[in-house]
């Protein structure tokens, strides 16, 4: 059976690498993935009828939950190296136009998602998954659309985008967390004296 510290380090890494891919995936989604690509701005996609996104929304979904799981796996250390990592990588790849709004408001949003999460984290892992996750996405939103364009006009669709991704990551998050119990429960019955 393979050791469970490094399990979870393998697969915390693995969250941080994914966590950290989000960020160009998002910019490069948003500037060429979507039904209708606006003219020097960016690619919109449906999220719900009439209603529309840029593509990029999704990323920051999933980045969200990612960097919850980053903080499950690595810790707390790991996951605000993570936010101001990402920080910094945001504002590097983002068009130019948007780079102090889209380095502020990652930074906002993955510094709320950790301020709910961590407290959470102890009451069960999809609550706190699910809670977080819905606080960083609306952070999110508002700080990107009021610093970069001074209107909120976009919020339904940007927040409706972000929340599709929390949600179907919510079953991943759970079947993680089933598989730690019971990986637990293996551990404690090896070690039980006889």
């Amino acid at each position: 059976m393979i050791d469970p510290a490094k399990r979870r380090q393998a697969e915390g890494l693995l969250f941080l690498l994914g966590f950290g891919l989000c960020i160009p995936a998002a910019n490069w989604l948003i500037l060429h993935v979507g039904t209708v690509c606006v003219p020097e701005g960016p690619c919109l996609i449906p999220v719900a009828p009439a209603l529309m996104a840029p593509s990029g929304v999704l990323m920051v979904g999933l980045a969200l939950v990612l960097r919850d799981l980053v903080q499950r796996r690595l810790g707390l250390g790991w996951a605000a190296a993570a936010v101001l990592g990402g920080t910094v990588l945001s504002g590097l790849l983002a068009p130019p136009a948007l780079v102090l709004a889209s380095a502020i408001a990652f930074l906002l949003s993955e510094a709320a998602d950790l301020a709910v999460y961590t407290p959470l984290q102890r009451r069960g892992l999809v609550l706190a998954v699910a809670a977080s996750g819905v606080v960083g996405l609306v952070v999110d939103s508002i700080a990107f659309l009021w610093l970069a364009f001074g209107s909120l006009d976009f919020l339904p669709g940007q927040v409706v985008g972000k929340l599709w991704m929390v949600v179907l990551a919510l079953p991943l998050v759970h079947w993680l967390r089933r598989r730690d119990e019971r990986l637990e429960h293996l551990q404690a019955d090896r070690t039980r004296p006889a």
